[in-house]
């Protein structure tokens, strides 16, 4: 694994010395290629990075990754564009610690989040203030930072606040529990609460919260146009509750059998489930083609890296009145949100950087949320902080195969459904699951070559290689450091 073996720097000793780096970099003319954008030849800008990040997208749900019902236009046009990856993994199955080792570098053998889970009324457990951001690494290099949306990682005023892990604005969820209705009674911008006229708390009201997302990530855009900027955009779409605008809704209607969902399980009843949950994502793709829209009308796209991404597979079977079995989710993979088999944790993710990346590519490397970290690191012509787990992937996106650094494995650890953890390893993944009732349960083996379905156990049939990811699983993961408070609940997400 990348910098296994070097030690992990102080929070505020590696951006104090990101700080000196980048001064060095800026006498030096921004010489590295990472720091040249895609624009004229006389340009010193850092490009600007915009990443996307959906809420329980399944992997099957995008035109472009073979979805026929519900329609993605505008991420299609994106994928047209740039490159897509085959074997992309979220961080975790589930929210709050994916988006834990999307922005830390590490994985949930070592993330200090592993699970989700309510700490206060509002809010779940807090990334350490020890635990440098990617927010932070960009802002040390003289990036505006912004998180709008769903963030999940620390209760309002805690170290793990999006405004103490270096962001300068944020406008959106702080707690991913509230973020179940699209018609909340209020949001929080940095943090103050922002009450919205109209909505009372219930299934429908008069302002949809991932509209408001869109509004404020296109104010932001236009803020710090000419700047370098960071922009973190982490939709609350397609996630439950099942809630959409009625012109979006229209659209769906009518289209296939479509029973009501009566409600349960915390969720609002919805009188055309499908309709609405494709309803859903479609508005998320219009949310994202006037965001790229915008940075094409103000002259930003050629120095603008763009990627999009799901934060872990669809959402399980038809809870809440969604129905990942019709719309084929996750095909052709197993298993859905919060199970570490591939439906739960392979996603789709785009990447698109007009005159690096070249359009209409594709990549079969494995690679996963902890790896993002050093990549955009690397895009802004800085160093990632050491003791991380990823491996900057920018040599696929620049078409330099040879030249990409690959992993020894990937590797899960989710304490949730009784317990599961997962090593992909080359062609092979193994899963083990039900470690809180038998902590010696056996490894199950898939070869993911000829099986992307997990269909075949083949343990049995490899046994040295069963014995390898089975230590692989004992040597790759710490302790996990978050202690069950008397607060500690499940924390939606």
């Amino acid at each position: 694994m990348a910098d296994r073996g070097r030690r992990a720097l102080d929070r505020r000793t590696f951006l104090k010395g990101a700080g000196a780096a980048l001064g060095g970099a800026a006498l030096a003319g921004c010489s590295s290629p990472a720091a040249r954008p895609a624009g004229g030849e006389g340009r010193r800008r850092r490009p600007n990075i915009v990443y996307i990040l959906a809420d329980d997208l399944g992997y099957h749900e995008l035109g472009c990754y073979g979805q026929e019902k519900i329609r993605t236009p505008n991420i299609d046009r994106l994928r047209a564009r740039g490159m897509k990856f085959t074997d992309h993994y979220a961080g975790s199955p589930v929210c709050a610690p994916s988006r834990c080792t999307l922005l830390t570098g590490k994985h949930t053998g070592h993330a200090w989040i592993r699970n989700n889970g309510l700490v206060r009324k509002e809010g779940q457990a807090p990334i350490p203030s020890r635990e440098p951001t990617v927010a932070e690494v960009l802002k040390e290099a003289g990036y505006a930072t912004a998180c709008i949306g769903k963030w999940g990682l620390g209760y309002p005023g805690s170290e793990g606040d999006p405004l103490n892990q270096g962001f300068d604005r944020f406008f959106g969820f702080n707690c991913q529990t509230l973020a179940h209705n699209h018609y909340p009674r209020f949001l929080r911008r940095n943090r103050e609460k922002v009450f919205l006229e109209g909505n009372d708390g219930g299934p429908s009201g008069k302002q949809y919260a991932p509209d408001l997302f869109r509004d404020e990530a296109l104010e932001f855009i236009r803020e710090n146009k000419d700047r370098p900027f960071f922009l973190y955009y982490a939709t609350t779409l397609p996630h439950l509750a099942l809630q959409v605008p009625e012109d979006s809704l229209k659209e769906y209607l009518g289209k296939w059998p479509d029973p009501p969902y009566e409600g349960g399980r915390g969720y609002f009843p919805c009188k055309h489930p499908r309709a609405t949950y494709a309803a859903m994502v479609t508005r998320m793709d219009s949310h994202v083609g006037e965001i790229t829209a915008l940075l094409e009308r103000l002259g930003l796209a050629g120095d603008t890296v763009i990627f999009f991404a799901s934060d872990n597979g669809a959402t399980f079977g038809r809870v809440g009145g969604s129905d990942s079995f019709f719309f084929e989710s996750n095909a052709p993979l197993r298993g859905f949100k919060a199970s570490v088999y591939e439906g739960g944790i392979r996603v789709p993710m785009i990447a698109v950087w007009p005159g690096k990346i070249r359009p209409g590519t594709v990549t079969h490397l494995p690679s996963a949320f902890w790896d993002v970290m050093p990549t955009l690191a690397e895009i802004a012509g800085v160093d990632a902080p050491g003791g991380i787990d990823g491996i900057s992937f920018l040599p696929t996106l620049l078409g330099r195969p040879a030249a990409q650094e690959r992993h020894e494995y990937l590797l899960w650890d989710y304490p949730g459904r009784g317990g599961q953890v997962a090593v992909r390893m080359g062609r092979w993944k193994g899963v083990k699951r039900g470690l809180k009732k038998n902590p010696g349960a056996p490894l199950e083996l898939y070869d993911l070559e000829v099986d992307v379905g997990e269909a075949r156990d083949v343990a049995a049939s490899h046994p040295e290689i069963a014995r390898k990811i089975g230590k692989i699983m004992v040597q790759g993961r710490t302790r996990a450091p978050l202690k069950r408070s008397r607060f500690w609940k499940y924390g939606g997400g």
